[in-house]
């Protein structure tokens, strides 16, 4: 199938939150309304610390997304790239969009040179599992966090 992968656009406000709200449903959670709009403003904004944001889109349609950022790393000179949010819809999975998405991040992160790009999943989540262990490495890290105040 053949994909086009493209920077979010002021334009794709409604398709993008479809498919974020998608993605925040797979993995049970659901943010505030603010969180909705102030996500999408930093993924359209121009300060060094603001996401940027990919649209995988077949046949005219938006079928995919990723969310990522740079930030730098005690451990590096140069900055690393986290890719927070990927996601594809159900309808389209296994049918190379989030290689795609995946791949374009990579490309991006080469382009600003940063070599290293990183992100998390959660271990129930075997089909995009299959497709991180083809194209990433599977690192020791387990992650910690804050408990809720």
């Amino acid at each position: 199938m053949p994909v086009d992968i493209r920077p979010l656009t002021p334009a794709d406000a409604v398709v993008w939150r479809r498919l974020w709200t998608d993605y925040l449903a797979f993995y049970e959670t659901t943010v505030p309304e603010a969180v909705f709009h102030s996500t999408f403003a930093r993924l359209l904004g121009d300060e060094p610390s603001d996401f940027s944001g990919l649209l995988a889109v077949t046949d005219g349609r938006p079928v995919g997304l990723a969310h990522y950022l740079f930030h730098r790393h005690a451990w590096r000179v140069e900055n690393v790239c986290y890719l927070q949010d990927l996601y594809a819809d159900p309808h389209v999975r296994g049918q190379g969009i989030g290689r795609a998405l995946i791949e374009s991040v990579y490309a991006a992160a080469d382009a600003a040179g940063a070599p290293s790009v990183y992100w998390l999943t959660q271990d129930f989540n075997h089909s995009g599992r299959r497709l991180y262990d083809r194209v990433g490495v599977l690192t020791p890290f387990i992650k910690y966090q804050r408990p809720a105040p």
